[in-house]
């Protein structure tokens, strides 16, 4: 029952962050916070399945940095775009 546990969790947490990042489609930052839920809830997951199949973590390790240089760059994009409009909502902005 435990290891059911152990897989399900992940998956919940996965489609919830989804679920937010599809339905919060107003501003930038809510959805940058959406996909560092849905990164860690996937970092969890194969935390998970490396602890299970008795691998070392450095892939993890890999992992976790690649999603920290992905919310600098999140970071960086939102400050250069309220710089540039003002705000980070999506409807002020033209694809054009």
């Amino acid at each position: 029952m435990i290891m059911i546990l152990y897989w399900i969790l992940p998956m919940i947490l996965f489609i919830f962050g989804l679920f937010c990042f599809v339905s919060n489609r107003k501003h930038l930052l809510s959805m940058l916070l959406s996909l560092e839920f849905i990164v860690l809830s996937l970092f969890y997951f194969l935390f998970i399945y490396l602890n299970l199949l008795n691998y070392e973590n450095y892939f993890s390790m890999m992992f976790l940095t690649f999603s920290v240089c992905e919310g600098a760059l999140g970071l960086s994009i939102l400050v250069s775009m309220i710089r540039t409009h003002g705000n980070d909502y999506f409807q002020s902005f033209s694809i054009m």
